[in-house]
């Protein structure tokens, strides 16, 4: 991380990639709508590089693979809501935690670290997710893709978490799996932490400008807390 730089007092977190392996709650709703509008299933495979930049753009994502953009237009109301309404029925069944999360959260937490999670999934899918595996304790707020005007890459998401922690954005790292949350974090004057085991639209994590690469968020912790004792 960037040398004599100021102590990092909250970490922003971001969901699906970097805390859950949600590709399979995705495979199972997106399977259900496109049943639903007569196409065949899609594998996690396809799925897992349409990932990131919320529900809209992975519901039309999913149909143009099939079909022209003016099909899709006409359909993506109805295709939308078939999506929600599957994503809640197995939202939180398939997915899974990786690797040195809760660790890495508690020792976040334990360093006196303030948790916020940022994500692109609607508030009303990333809650009970949340709940479900045992994450909400660790953050004080949860945003979704539906809590400002824009999403990530743009700034707004994590300048509005930064705005609720009452910290400047140089006391903040954000923690991702993809150049989502690179640039947002960037644009916003946050640190970034990458981890390589997510989604990144399909691409190597190496392309992303960060400043640095952790193997989990146990890792970041650690990177995190050195990076403390260095600014003192």
């Amino acid at each position: 991380m960037r040398a004599g730089a100021a102590g990092i007092r909250a970490a922003i977190v971001d969901l699906d990639g970097t805390m859950l392996d949600t590709v399979p709650d995705f495979e199972a709703a997106l399977n259900g709508m496109r049943a639903d509008l007569g196409l065949g299933p899609i594998t996690q495979d396809v799925i897992k590089p349409l990932v990131g930049k919320g529900s809209e753009k992975l519901v039309r994502d999913a149909l143009l693979l099939d079909w022209d953009a003016a099909r899709v237009d006409a359909v993506f109301d109805e295709a939308l809501a078939g999506y929600q309404r599957h994503y809640l029925a197995v939202n939180g069944e398939r997915a899974t935690l990786y690797p040195g999360v809760i660790e890495g959260l508690q020792a976040m937490r334990d360093a006196g670290l303030r948790l916020v999670c940022v994500t692109n999934k609607p508030v009303a899918f990333a809650e009970p997710l949340l709940e479900q595996k045992g994450l909400a304790p660790y953050f004080e707020r949860v945003f979704g893709g539906d809590s400002f005007a824009k999403k990530k890459p743009d700034p707004m998401p994590l300048l509005g978490a930064c705005a609720a922690l009452d910290l400047a954005p140089s006391h903040v790292v954000a923690i991702g799996d993809s150049s989502n949350d690179a640039e947002a974090a960037r644009a916003a004057g946050c640190f970034v932490l990458t981890v390589p085991y997510g989604y990144n639209h399909g691409r190597p994590v190496q392309e992303i400008k960060s400043d640095g690469i952790v193997g989990s968020l146990l890792e970041a912790a650690v990177l995190i807390s050195a990076h403390n004792d260095t600014a003192k």
